[in-house]
């Protein structure tokens, strides 16, 4: 199983962003999919996910949404009024039969 993340990029303070994952290989079925980010020097934390309902951490919460698309083993995370602090790799991650798979860091960069 292999993940593609994708739609990263430099965007103002107060702007959007959204974000896509794909995911490919043999998937019989994807359990749930998330949004994770990573700060320099710091440990990844959750963004957002799909497991066990629809899960946000307090400070995206009405900011950003997670979404997917079955059919297309795609999840997305549109980010709006985004803020500096929100600048930090981010990553997505599948649960497919039981087994977590990670895709490759995203850069999303909020600045004037």
């Amino acid at each position: 199983v292999q993940l593609q993340a994708s739609g990263g990029g430099l965007v103002q303070p107060g702007g959007s962003l959204r974000l896509s994952c794909v995911a490919s290989g043999r998937i019989f079925s994807i359990n749930a999919m998330g949004w994770y980010r990573q700060y320099p020097g710091k440990q990844r934390e959750l963004v957002a996910t799909t497991s066990g309902g629809i899960n946000y951490a307090d400070s995206v919460k009405d900011r950003f949404t997670i979404s997917r698309d079955y059919a297309k083993n795609t999840a997305y995370l549109q980010m709006n009024r985004l803020k500096p602090e929100d600048t930090a790799v981010y990553y997505c991650n599948a649960v497919v039969e039981n087994k977590i798979y990670w895709g490759q860091g995203t850069l999303v960069t909020v600045s004037s």
